[in-house]
């Protein structure tokens, strides 16, 4: 069903989850998994203009090899292709799929809700509303253990907010 599964990577630690999903779909359908991880242009037009653009490019490159060697590690599978893109993140992993031939896109989601979402947009949703193909999304919170829970919704303590609910 997949041959070439894409999963995009920010470097994070909740990647791992998003990594073993890809892993695990890739074993099961013997396809490759190609990680990318895109350097976000867009963002460089908060910088100050006095800031050398070749330091800053050239450190987020680095940033983005690290994370890719990272996810290449992690991967628990043999055919493994990594690429490092530029620009607008939803807008290169849309077309990395497309030109790639990926069958599937794995990504992970940080779970914002509310106004953060409705202010800082979604990669994940830009990319789901856009894809050529199909979409997993793997919830990683913000602040979590990497499994995409709140350490207190599922250890509730009595220090807790939800600790107190409990009682």
């Amino acid at each position: 069903m997949y041959n070439r599964i894409l999963v995009p990577t920010d470097g994070s630690a909740g990647m791992n989850r998003v990594i073993d999903h890809a892993s695990n779909l890739a074993d099961s359908h013997d396809a490759e998994v190609q990680f990318l991880y895109v350097v976000n242009t867009a963002s460089f037009a908060n910088l100050p203009m006095e800031t050398s653009w070749e330091n800053v490019t050239s450190m987020l490159r680095d940033e983005g090899e690290a994370a890719l060697q990272a996810a290449e590690r992690r991967a628990d599978t043999d055919d493994v292709v990594t690429a490092l893109g530029e620009g607008p993140p939803s807008r290169e992993i849309v077309d990395h799929a497309r030109e790639e031939g990926c069958d599937l896109i794995v990504m992970g989601t940080h779970g914002r809700g509310g106004l953060n979402r409705l202010l800082l947009g979604s990669v994940a949703e830009r990319v789901v509303r856009s894809a050529p193909v199909p979409v997993m999304t793997v919830r990683v919170g913000d602040g979590t253990d990497g499994t995409g829970e709140e350490a207190a919704d599922r250890n509730p303590t009595p220090d807790s907010p939800v600790g107190e609910a409990m009682e």
